[in-house]
């Protein structure tokens, strides 16, 4: 057997054990909702499908500063934001488009339902999902097969924001000798969305809110997506990101209940602001990370790959605790990762 066919044995086994392993939490970027084009749009085609959107002058400031050298939608809004501290109207606007168009795609569920059925088969009391983008698919999927899900709302039409629900303890009735006890209920989702989600939206007279994914927003209010980048530093020292992001550092580092793992499925490793945290949680010796997305760039892979407790697995090359070698086919992929927690 070849050197390269060893490597990958070893980082495959090695994937395998921590996905089967307790302590175990999820980050999912974008490469998690694209579904190969049936889902939704990465990062660099969400522009060219909104632009029409916006007025001709807001088009065209966004424009000029991608045809200068902005990398992408998020650094030309930074570029343009002269950091009003009530916000900038062309972000607001941004994220509006984004959720209008969001709301038009219908993409199908198959694997994220598996994945949240999977998930529901554990014998963790809390499953703990860290979602960075804007859509619906993990509560959607998790409807569909009737699992509990909790993300921060309670109520109907318009949920309200309580954070606490995120530390509750779901629980039925049982009695021992010395009376009555909770018996935990396991398998229940809980589902952070660290920079907002279509639906959720402020409004001054009945606060932070969440409507049907389906539905826009009463007029009026401000809608909750963070369009990266510069802001989300910022927008996440107030509710609901600052409560969400609390819970983030809370199991990645603070405790006093922690991951033991993190498997990140989808991200390219570009948000320092969620690479802070887990920088923090890489200093803990009883910390693995899980790096599982189709590319990284050069900048990226060199700096995660150095680390000691990381395995990275794309479909050009991997790392496992700082050895490189040969990619994988399909290690990267939700689907995999789900065949494997089932």
């Amino acid at each position: 057997m070849s050197k390269e066919q060893v490597f990958l044995n070893q980082i495959e086994s090695k994937v395998l054990q921590q996905l089967r392993s307790q302590g175990l939490g999820f980050l999912l970027g974008a490469g998690a909702s694209y579904l190969d084009g049936q889902g939704y749009p990465l990062a660099e085609d969400i522009w060219l499908r909104i632009k029409d959107s916006l007025e001709k002058v807001e088009r065209d400031s966004i424009q000029a500063k991608l045809d200068a050298g902005a990398e992408g939608l998020e650094q030309a809004l930074d570029l343009l934001d002269e950091g009003n501290p009530n916000g900038m109207p062309l972000r607001y606007k941004v994220a509006k488009f984004i959720g209008d168009d969001f709301r038009t795609i219908n993409p199908p569920l198959v694997i994220h339902r598996e994945f949240a059925k999977a998930l529901a088969r554990s014998r963790s009391y809390s499953l703990h999902i860290f979602y960075l983008n804007y859509d619906p698919l993990i509560e959607r999927a998790a409807e569909e097969e009737a699992i509990r899900v909790i993300d921060g709302f309670v109520g109907t039409e318009h949920a309200f924001f309580d954070p606490s629900v995120f530390q509750q303890c779901a629980g039925l009735p049982g009695r021992k000798r010395r009376g009555l006890i909770c018996n935990r209920l396991r398998g229940i989702i809980k589902i952070y969305k660290l920079h907002g989600s279509i639906g959720w939206y402020q409004c001054d007279i009945r606060g932070i809110r969440r409507c049907a994914f389906t539905s826009t927003i009463p007029s009026g209010s401000k809608p909750l997506m963070i369009p990266p980048q510069q802001r989300k530093a910022n927008d996440t020292t107030f509710p609901p990101y600052s409560n969400i992001w609390s819970e983030f550092r809370r199991l990645l580092s603070h405790g006093p209940e922690y991951l033991n793992r993190l498997v990140m499925i989808g991200y390219g490793m570009r948000d320092e602001h969620i690479n802070a945290v887990i920088e923090g949680a890489l200093a803990r010796k009883d910390f693995t990370l899980l790096i599982l997305t189709k590319e990284l760039r050069d900048i990226e892979f060199n700096r995660w790959s150095k680390k000691q407790n990381a395995i990275i697995v794309t479909e050009a090359r991997s790392s496992l605790y700082g050895q490189i070698g040969l990619g994988h086919d399909n290690l990267w992929t939700l689907k995999r990762i789900t065949q494997e927690i089932s």
